[in-house]
């Protein structure tokens, strides 16, 4: 396989991936603010730094994947006040209900994933050393980050100075040295949680927390810092003042990776337009759903807007229908040589800054191929495409669609699972299909054809192939 390309939102061009560190490639991800159901958009970057760091674990001999829990913050404060709920029982329900819905749509948990309530120790070391170096100042029990001190600020949004306190909805105050300068600890009243910090009781700035987060993870400086393209500024661009302010030399993170907004039919997503949709609405569909709204966010390249529709999403459960229904029968067949060969033709596009709607559909034409050897039809253009000069043998180009769709995160599961789709009547289908069987073996086809009918009628679809006879629902 070729050399990695990343788009590198500070050079604002692909770069050839070159980690710091061959033999341990380091990432880190802005992950949810823990107050409320992650909604659609929030699963976005999810999926795509998922498929990243199973790409990254193919290459490399080790990954270190962080991806941080947002538990103290002025909305969390706000909810509990409204609802009269602890902090506590907010921050550990909305966690669990996050990981629980990121599972469903196929999301590997990531190797490290730090609370900004652990990690507050380290957040008044970086403020500290910031002021040391002449960055920050405290002021009326709030410690700021001096804008004007660091001149390479907005190089990373690319933003002008008036851009960038447009962009920052500046709060007036007048402990301010600057109009652009932004918290990195205030004070915290009785009601509202705090720590004992240098400058008096208190809590942090958001954007200190995962500098410091980062920071006791990954190190001083690592390779890929990634999220939503909404947080590039002020978000990522007050983490890069911070950090590369608190250890002079250190280039934080190396590359700057940022995912597409995601709309819904065709508009931001907003309470006020009705439009507006969380995960675990998508989850109520069905048990496809998860995995469908996975290779649904996968058709769309991931620096693109994408639009999620009801029936874009019911395409994609078609799709992984059809995924399924080859997986279910395809012989066995040993990995490696011709499996791996055509396993990374589908995966070389994800090379190209994970170019997964290319990738798919080379998955795509992997099941052509399978299905061609074992049921019938054409192979011709997916051989092309593939670069064979003849079919593979039965069993060859499913394991080669196992090994890709690893990587991307979908069609991993049981194909009888899918293809049956639960309920409680698999074992009354199972005897049909097994009367029906010893109807055509007495070549009572007018029997075994009621069968059949019979259970079409109820949703049941019956495939015949040389493993047998498999059924789904339609």
């Amino acid at each position: 396989m070729t050399d990695l390309f990343l788009h590198d939102s500070a050079a604002r061009t692909k770069r050839r991936f070159q980690p710091i560190d061959p033999a341990h490639v380091r990432m880190y991800v802005c992950g949810p603010t823990v107050y409320d159901l992650a909604h659609l958009g929030n699963a976005r970057p999810v999926v795509v730094f998922d498929v990243l760091a199973r790409l990254l674990r193919r290459l490399y001999p080790q990954v270190t994947y962080v991806r941080n829990i947002t538990d103290v913050d002025d909305k969390i404060n706000a909810r509990s006040r409204d609802s009269g709920e602890p902090i506590a029982a907010i921050t550990a329900r909305t966690t669990a209900d996050f990981h629980r819905d990121m599972a469903a749509l196929g999301a590997l948990p990531p190797d490290v994933e730090p609370r900004a309530t652990g990690h507050i120790a380290e957040m008044i070391a970086l403020i500290e050393r910031l002021i040391a170096n002449g960055h920050a100042y405290a002021a009326d029990g709030h410690v700021l980050f001096s804008v004007p001190s660091f001149g390479d600020y907005g190089k990373l949004s690319g933003r002008t100075p008036d851009e960038l306190l447009a962009g920052a909805r500046i709060d007036v105050a007048p402990y301010k040295r600057d109009a652009g300068d932004f918290v990195l600890w205030k004070p915290s009243d009785d009601a509202t949680p705090g720590w004992g910090s240098p400058w008096g009781r208190g809590r942090p700035g958001w954007h200190i927390e995962c500098s410091a987060m980062s920071w006791k993870h990954l190190g001083e400086e690592f390779d890929i810092h990634g999220g939503g393209h909404d947080l590039i500024f002020p978000h990522h661009e007050n983490e890069v003042a911070q950090s590369v302010c608190a250890f002079p030399g250190h280039a934080f993170a190396h590359y700057w990776m940022h995912n597409g907004m995601l709309l819904v039919d065709g508009e931001k997503m907003s309470k006020s337009l009705g439009n507006f949709r969380t995960v675990r609405d998508i989850l109520a569909e069905g048990p496809w759903a998860g995995e469908a709204f996975r290779l649904l966010l996968l058709r769309t390249h991931y620096r693109a807007s994408l639009d999620f529709t009801m029936e874009a999403l019911r395409e994609a459960k078609a799709e992984l229908d059809d995924h399924y229904a080859m997986l279910s029968r395809a012989p066995a067949a040993p990995g490696g040589g011709a499996a791996t060969h055509l396993a990374d033709w589908v995966i070389a596009p994800l090379l190209d800054d994970l170019n997964t709607p290319l990738a798919l559909a080379r998955l795509r034409d992997l099941r052509t191929l399978e299905n061609a050897v074992t049921v019938g039809g054409s192979p011709a253009v997916a051989m092309e495409r593939a670069g064979l000069t003849t079919p593979p043998a039965p069993g060859v180009a499913a394991a080669a669609f196992r090994e890709a769709a690893a990587v991307l995160g979908v069609a991993t599961g049981d194909p009888a699972a899918w293809l049956q789709g639960g309920g409680d009547d698999a074992a009354d289908v199972e005897a049909a299909i097994a009367a029906r069987l010893a109807a055509r073996k007495a070549k009572n086809w007018a029997e075994a054809d009621r069968i059949r009918d019979d259970l079409k009628a109820k949703g049941i679809l019956l495939e015949d192939g040389a493993g047998g006879t498999t059924w789904r629902r339609a």
